[in-house]
């Protein structure tokens, strides 16, 4: 396994890549390479744009707010996108924003915003969810940015899952037993996870998930967790027993 290159600084580009090629910067973007970290002619740095894997560039400063960049190489392929899909009840600002960051982390590769009747947001930033996974994945190392899908009452969430995927819902009502035991105890498949909103869901939307075929309810343990710490959690697990973090 190569280890990522930590010592450089990567940048999230929304351009095709070929090498030779001089890609403009946007302001934002010019000064934090210029004035925050005082990058300078020729300096290198990482760039990807979700699509044509990792590439090395060059800054090329034009003046003290502007600059572009060289595209020498490739330095890693692109990677086949993560198929853990993750569906949440939106939470407030900086908690969302965490949620986000961390589920890309991760390994999430859809984020599906859920509402439900105890969700405390009704309508999000889709623009700032973004900038959040494009955050995370260029502090992390991550070259496949997940699809950031519109929000979705619970029963269209629902519906809209592929009948094969497995459906891991972190159920506070649940037995206290292992859950990496519960999890080991399916065949590899397509995964998604469902976290509910702070209040939980209520009885009605917990019929709802339970009717589903291919559905299974597990325990985060004897702590109630807040929503966003049971992102990780969830997430951690899931990836431990069935997921990329698996032995095969």
């Amino acid at each position: 396994m190569s280890i990522p290159d930590f010592a450089r600084h990567r940048l999230h580009l929304d351009a095709a890549f070929a090498a030779g090629a001089e890609l403009p910067l946007e302001r934002d973007q010019a000064n934090y390479l210029l004035n925050v970290l005082r990058l300078r002619t020729g300096d290198a740095i990482l760039v990807f744009n979700g699509r044509d894997g990792e590439w090395l560039a060059r800054v090329a400063p034009e003046g003290r707010k502007q600059a572009r960049l060289s595209l020498e190489r490739q330095v890693k392929a692109q990677p086949p996108a993560a198929d853990l899909h993750y569906l949440f009840a939106p939470l407030k600002h900086a908690r969302l924003d965490y949620m986000v960051q961390k589920a890309v982390e991760m390994g999430a590769g859809l984020l599906q915003p859920v509402i439900t009747r105890r969700t405390q947001v009704a309508r999000l930033n889709g623009e700032r969810m973004r900038a959040n996974a494009i955050e995370a994945a260029e502090q992390c190392g991550i070259l496949a940015l997940p699809e950031i899908a519109a929000e979705r009452p619970l029963a269209a969430a629902l519906a809209a899952l592929d009948p094969d995927r497995l459906l891991v819902f972190c159920d506070e009502g649940a037995e206290r037993d292992s859950p990496l035991a519960a999890l080991r105890s399916r065949a590899p498949a397509p995964l998604a996870v469902l976290i509910g909103p702070e209040g939980g869901f209520d009885a009605g939307e917990r019929r709802l998930i339970g009717a589903r075929p291919n559905t299974l309810a597990i325990s985060l343990g004897p702590r109630i967790l807040r929503a966003d710490t049971a992102a990780v959690a969830a997430l951690a697990v899931v990836q431990a027993a069935l997921g990329d973090w698996a032995s095969r």
